[in-house]
C-alpha cells in the first residue's frame, strides 16, 4: 500500500490474537439492522436512533438505554433469538478464513491461539461463526460471561488469562472504537480494520488495515516465535486510504 508515495509494513509480536466478531471475522451489519430496525418499529422507537446506538453494545444495555420501560434482559433474549436464526446476508469478512488458517498451522513452533470477544452471547456469536464457515474459536468471551462490557478492558483480559498468555503478548484486532479502547486498556496492541467506527486516527491503534487481508503470519527471525505484519500505514485517515 503506498501513501502519500511511501510505504510502511508495521511489525507485532504475537502469542495470541484476541478478535472481536462482529465486523472483524463476520459480516453481520445486514442481519443486525434489520432486526434492530424491525424491533424499533415494534416499540414505536426511531429506528435510525435505535441503529446509531446498538453496534457495539450489548443488547440489554440497548434496551436499557432506549425502552427503559421494558424488561430488558427478557427482550434482549428473544431479539438475540431471532438474530441466531437469521443468517441470510452473513458473509466472512475478507481474509478472516486465511489467517484463522495461519493462527491454526503450527507454523511458527505451535498453533497460535486465538480468542473471540464480543459484546453479543455465546448462542448468536457461535451460530454467526458457523453460518459463514468459522471454527469455534479456543476461547469465547461473551457478554453473558461478564459484568462489563467494552470499553472495559474486562473481557480482553478474561480472555488473554483464559489462554494463558500475558495481555501484553496478546494481538486485538478491533473495528469499533469502545472495542480498541478496551484493548488498549488491556495493554494489548490494537489492529483497527476499516469498515465500522475507527477512522484509523485513533491512538489506541498500533496499525489500521482496510481488510484482514492485509495481515501477514510470519516467523520472527530473532524469537523463532510469530509476529504479524501488516502492509500498510499507521494511523490513515480514510479519505487518505488507497488500495
Amino acid at each position: 500500500m503506498s501513501v502519500g508515495g511511501k510505504s510502511a509494513t508495521t511489525t507485532i509480536p504475537v502469542r495470541a490474537v484476541l478478535f472481536d466478531l462482529d465486523g472483524v471475522l463476520v459480516h453481520s451489519a445486514t442481519v443486525v439492522e434489520r432486526s434492530w430496525a424491525d424491533w424499533a418499529r415494534r416499540q414505536g422507537l426511531d429506528a435510525d436512533e435505535v441503529l446509531a446506538t446498538c453496534h457495539g453494545r450489548p443488547s440489554v444495555e440497548t434496551i436499557a438505554l432506549l425502552a427503559p420501560h421494558l424488561d430488558a434482559a427478557a427482550e434482549a433474549v428473544a431479539l438475540e433469538a431471532e438474530q441466531a436464526a437469521d443468517t441470510e446476508g452473513l458473509t466472512a469478512c475478507q481474509g478472516a478464513a486465511e489467517l484463522i488458517a495461519a493462527l491454526d498451522s503450527g507454523a511458527y513452533r505451535a498453533p497460535v491461539p486465538w480468542a473471540v470477544v464480543t459484546s453479543g452471547t455465546r448462542p448468536l456469536a457461535s451460530a454467526r461463526l458457523a453460518a459463514v464457515g468459522h471454527r469455534q474459536p479456543d476461547v469465547f468471551v461473551t457478554a453473558d460471561a461478564v459484568t462489563r462490557g467494552k470499553p472495559d478492558p474486562e473481557g480482553y483480559l478474561t480472555a488473554a488469562r483464559a489462554l494463558g498468555v500475558d495481555p501484553r503478548e496478546c494481538v486485538v484486532v478491533e473495528d469499533a472504537e469502545p472495542g480498541a479502547r478496551a484493548g488498549h486498556a488491556a495493554g494489548a496492541a490494537v489492529i483497527g480494520v476499516a469498515g465500522g467506527t475507527l477512522t484509523g486516527t485513533e491512538p489506541t491503534l498500533a496499525t489500521f488495515v482496510d481488510t484482514l487481508a492485509l495481515l501477514t503470519l510470519d516467523r520472527d527471525p530473532a524469537t523463532g516465535g510469530a509476529r504479524l505484519l501488516t502492509s500498510t500505514h499507521p494511523h490513515t485517515p480514510a479519505h487518505e486510504r488507497v488500495g
